[in-house]
């Protein structure tokens, strides 16, 4: 038998690619949190040592933290490193919980996802249309930057959930038909470039 994840799902040679693409666009987008450090440090040191508060600054950092935040959530999706709600979860064999989480993500989380991007679409573009900036006079302009990364974040969750749906229907259905997974992913491991 292939090589499994750590959460058992088997991989299928769609969801193995689209796990390392998110994964792919998680690790690098991991490195935001560097410069949402940088940019508060600097903002702490302008503040209390210069006296000199930065509205720019503050935006920037909450800014740095949102898109961080919004375009690392399809990875925890990946790694299944995510909050479960679900108390019975874990005393279920396997194929049961693939059936309940195929179920939640194709009746519950798909649906929210799609309605949050349809949503957030025509909020970013507006915003662009508008060339809309902060409202503080020494604020950040292009507001449309940021509030474009939420709905391109909102993406990489569905593309995640996706492939796990994917994983799902090849444990309980066997199709798409299972694939080997490379060397050392099957020990907890997960897909990456």
């Amino acid at each position: 038998m292939p090589a499994q994840a750590g959460s058992g799902l088997p991989y299928n040679r769609l969801s193995w690619w689209l796990d390392r693409f998110v994964a792919g666009v998680g690790k690098l987008s991991s490195w935001l949190w560097i410069a949402v450090l940088v940019v508060v440090l600097a903002n702490v040191f302008s503040r209390f040592i210069l006296n000199a508060g930065s509205i720019w600054l503050e935006e920037l950092s909450w800014h740095f933290f949102g898109a961080a935040m919004m375009l690392t959530l399809g990875f925890a999706v990946v790694k299944d490193d995510h909050v479960r709600v679900d108390v019975l979860r874990e005393r279920f064999s396997l194929k049961w919980q693939a059936r309940i989480e195929l179920a939640a993500i194709l009746l519950l989380a798909l649906p929210i996802v799609y309605l949050m991007v349809e949503t957030l679409i025509p909020y970013a573009y507006s915003s662009y249309v508008y060339n809309e900036r902060s409202q503080a006079p020494s604020g950040l302009p292009y507001r449309f930057i940021f509030k474009s990364v939420l709905p391109i974040g909102m993406t990489l969750v569905g593309i995640a959930l996706a492939s796990r749906a994917l994983r799902c229907c090849t444990l309980l259905f066997r199709f798409p038909r299972e694939i080997a997974t490379p060397e050392g992913y099957g020990n907890g491991e997960h897909p990456h470039p």
